[in-house]
């Protein structure tokens, strides 16, 4: 499952992520544990500690290990933290999250890819509520969350989920056209008054939904 050489391979990645501006020291951590190789088809494990996003299916891809450092710095996580991961994909970016957090609530629309991660998180002995459904609509059920992270590109922020977003809650999602997006920290203080922080350009499939594409 892993080796020497992919752990030698993660650490390289690590390195490479700070010197791109990653801080977080228990992101980075994070990332040197979880072996990426797992989440994308074993032909291609040359690819999986690269710096670039990767193909999983249905039109769905892996981020790139820099984009999910990225949004997973900007949530702030706390040990105590319930969060709500929209779009779960391969499952990487939930692995990192369930290592980080109390709870993690992740939805996905496309079945075979919530089995397929469900399967992986086993595999990791790590434990992640996995729902399939519209994740343009959050997940009620078990709102409010301490954080809401967003991992494909929607059109607009919406009121739906900020308000399954917590008091004290940070929301990261990227907003834009369906090509390119600015990400976005939504901060809802204790007097559920919203803050936005706007960040560079990235590039994510569309979230799809009925309150998205």
């Amino acid at each position: 499952m892993d080796n020497y050489r992919t752990k030698g391979l993660r650490s390289k990645l690590v390195k490479e992520l700070e010197k791109m501006g990653i801080k977080d020291p228990s992101v980075l951590e994070v990332l040197k544990t979880i072996p990426r190789h797992l989440f994308i088809d074993s032909a291609f494990l040359e690819h999986a500690y690269q710096n670039k996003a990767f193909p999983i299916g249905f039109g769905q891809t892996i981020s790139h290990p820099y984009t999910v450092a990225f949004q997973t710095e900007l949530l702030e996580l706390k040990n105590t933290d319930r969060v709500l991961e929209i779009g779960t994909g391969s499952g990487y970016q939930t692995c990192v999250l369930a290592l980080l957090c109390k709870e993690v609530f992740s939805i996905e629309r496309i079945a075979p890819l919530s089995e397929l991660a469900q399967k992986r998180l086993d595999k990791l002995n790590l434990k992640a509520n996995l729902v399939i459904g519209d994740g343009s609509k959050g997940f009620l059920k078990n709102a409010p969350y301490d954080k809401i992270i967003v991992t494909a590109g929607a059109p607009t922020i919406t009121d739906e989920l900020i308000a399954q977003l917590a008091p004290n809650g940070i929301l990261i999602i990227p907003v834009g056209d369906k090509e390119v997006q600015n990400m976005y920290m939504i901060r809802k203080n204790e007097k559920s008054e919203i803050f936005k922080r706007k960040f560079s350009n990235f590039s994510f499939v569309p979230l799809i939904g009925e309150f998205a594409w």
